[in-house]
């Protein structure tokens, strides 16, 4: 999720059960729209409702031995405000360049690039 404030910045989670920094993300429900199950996921975890944009690069990797299928958008936030949760205790807006520094995770960094370049003309990162 992304927001223009004035500069470009992305928005990052803190989970406590696993101490880490990443993007917004969760599960499915059985049956669920793959793009609806994320933008409902966002809003669970940021408070915040996003106007969905270009799908990002599908995120896939091994969580205890059991392989993890990750689906992504570009989201532009629009209304919201974050109440902290158990699974979600903190978020931040960062500059891009900041965000990849605060993953937690390598491979969640390319989706900062991935997210640049899906942006709407005209959109420019902080300085």
């Amino acid at each position: 999720m992304w927001r223009r404030s004035p500069g470009l910045e992305l928005c990052l989670v803190h989970r406590p059960r696993y101490d880490d920094w990443s993007h917004p993300k969760g599960k499915l429900k059985p049956g669920e729209d793959p793009l609806a199950g994320a933008l409902r996921e966002v809003a669970e975890e940021t408070g915040y409702a996003a106007a969905p944009g270009a799908e990002l690069p599908t995120v896939r990797y091994l969580a205890d031995g059991r392989p993890k299928e990750v689906r992504y958008w570009a989201a532009a936030a629009t209304t919201g405000a974050f109440t902290p949760s158990d699974e979600v205790d903190r978020i931040q807006w960062l500059a891009p360049a900041e965000a990849r520094a605060r993953l937690t995770r390598p491979r969640d960094r390319p989706l900062v690039d991935a997210l640049l370049t899906a942006l709407p003309p005209g959109t420019t990162p902080c300085p």
